[in-house]
């Protein structure tokens, strides 16, 4: 996707996400994709306090980072991921295959986690995810996602992608005006080079899975995942 329309596309996001616009978004087909769209991974767990609920996000601060990062940063074996928050397989993964993986191989020490960011159609909806993701710092970034992946569907059906994801906001105390706060031109310059990232990376699919020498495209068991990491555990 050519940088301006990355940008065009990222900016309408977040008019949407704020109500700016009176239609809201088409419910996407049942595959969505950058150029195709096949499968994607699990977020991890949500991020709690001590209390139970969502760590509240400070106004107008938004996460920049690169790439978002679980697990020991020692770990021997990186697993990166290549994902859109609007990529149905993407969300299958997150809900079906992350939590088996983050049991046995990230909470054990054994794998770092990094997670990349990809805009697949409809990418209003993608865009608007991970802006309010990062909308606080990197405390809820996971957590936030992983309701966003887990409402994915129910919130297609209701052909309301904007309401859906404010509704999500509200949970970690996102406000539209802290939402918009979170949106300004660094931010917006600061996802489409993330998503830039993936061409340098020859990645054009989601989800995709670089684990050492091997590159894993599209939707993929917990059984053929764990393989290729236990072979990079093995070496």
């Amino acid at each position: 996707m050519a940088p301006d329309r990355r940008i065009a596309l990222a900016a309408f996001a977040f008019a949407a996400a704020l109500g700016l616009h009176a239609a809201s978004s088409a419910a996407p087909a049942s595959s969505s994709s950058a150029s195709s769209s096949s499968a994607s991974k699990s977020a991890p767990a949500p991020v709690k306090d001590a209390a139970g609920a969502p760590s509240p996000a400070p106004s107008g601060k938004v996460s920049l980072a690169p790439e978002e990062v679980m697990g020991d940063p020692k770990a021997k074996v990186t697993v990166v991921e290549y994902a859109s928050a609007a990529c149905p397989h993407c969300a299958r993964m997150n809900n079906d295959v992350l939590p088996q993986l983050k049991k046995a191989y990230i909470d054990t020490g054994k794998v770092k986690y990094v997670f990349r960011e990809m805009l697949t159609d409809p990418v209003p909806f993608a865009g608007t995810a991970f802006m309010m993701a990062r909308c606080g710092g990197d405390k809820n970034y996971f957590a936030l996602l992983d309701d966003v992946f887990h409402q994915q569907q129910a919130i297609y059906e209701s052909g309301d992608l904007p309401g859906g994801l404010l509704k999500i906001g509200a949970k970690y105390g996102l406000d539209e005006n802290k939402i918009d706060a979170c949106m300004g031109d660094d931010a917006i310059k600061a996802l489409n080079d993330r998503v830039a990232r993936a061409g340098k990376d020859g990645v054009d699919s989601t989800p995709t899975f670089l684990i050492g020498d091997d590159k894993l495209i599209g939707e993929r068991s917990y059984e053929e995942l764990a393989a290729a990491i236990d072979k990079q555990l093995a070496k």
